[in-house]
């Protein structure tokens, strides 16, 4: 039994999906705040049930017979994500789980100035003081580029702060691998980094975005207070734009630099390019 938690998520939600193409649905099991929303899941013989971070007990039913788990890390910087990290965990170990895997972030090391970073060191402190088996996923930055982009469609600009070398690597890819990860033979302990294979910065993009529209892309460089003015106009609270800025701070500094082969590896074909989801965008 594998059991996925927030797996009416996207990255949760994908991976389920690529689990049911490699093992039978009796052996999957999701735990979900809503079960009402993974019905669909349940439909196709998957096992589902109430579980969220906040409720101890209802996790340890929830991972009940599970022989691994897959943690989705949560992302509300208002919780104290340790702690509820912590009360998944030592769920997982309460009720017997094998190995626990976790998703946490490429660059999850001491001095990173991105701020989610504290919290996955912390909870991967925790896993490896668990007793459990544990792997950390720390997965390359997979939000939609135009998240990181701006509206550059629209401008024909990239205008953001200054940033650094970044493997963009497409969520789908990460699924995919995450669950072949689950559903292998192979064992993977303690941090592995999975990363599109080649890293790229937003001059990089402009260039690749001009070729890609046959019109010029250029990369505007913002200066940090000015581009966290600019967020504030649009309705980002000020508290928000300044935890934002510190991912420009340390893919300047270099903690998102360095690609890796295994995601390649894991899927058995090259994850898709930078250049292949603008291309995909730009078609839509």
């Amino acid at each position: 039994m594998i059991v996925v938690t927030g797996a009416t998520g996207g990255l949760g939600g994908a991976t389920v999906e690529h689990l049911l193409k490699r093992i039978p649905a009796d052996r999957i099991g999701v735990s979900v705040r809503d079960a009402a929303k993974a019905q669909h899941f349940a439909d196709r013989g998957v096992r589902v049930r109430q579980g969220s971070y906040e409720d101890p007990a209802a996790l340890r039913d929830s991972f009940a017979g599970a022989e691994q788990v897959l943690l989705v890390s949560g992302n509300d910087p208002a919780a104290d994500m340790v702690s509820l990290h912590r009360n998944a965990i030592e769920a997982a170990v309460a009720a017997g789980v094998r190995r626990v895997l976790y998703t946490s972030q490429q660059g999850a090391v001491p001095g990173n100035p991105y701020r989610p970073s504290d919290v996955h060191i912390a909870t991967e402190a925790i896993l490896g003081d668990s007793g459990a088996d544990w792997t950390a996923l720390r997965n390359g930055a997979y939000g939609p580029l135009d998240q990181v982009l701006g509206p550059w469609q629209r401008t024909g600009v990239i205008a953001q702060p200054e940033d650094g070398l970044v493997p963009y690597t497409d969520r789908a890819d990460i699924a995919e691998a995450t669950a072949v990860i689950l559903a292998g033979d192979r064992s993977f302990d303690g941090p592995v980094t999975l990363t599109a294979p080649n890293a790229v910065t937003f001059d990089d993009l402009a260039k690749t975005a001009s070729a890609l529209t046959g019109r010029t892309v250029r990369r505007v460089l913002l200066d940090d207070e000015q581009w966290v003015a600019d967020q504030t106009t649009t309705g980002v609270p000020e508290q928000m734009a300044r935890l934002l800025l510190t991912w420009y701070q340390a893919a300047r500094a270099g903690y998102f630099a360095e690609a890796d082969p295994l995601l390649a590896e894991l899927l058995g074909r090259e994850p898709r390019t930078t250049a292949d989801r603008l291309a995909a965008h730009i078609a839509a």
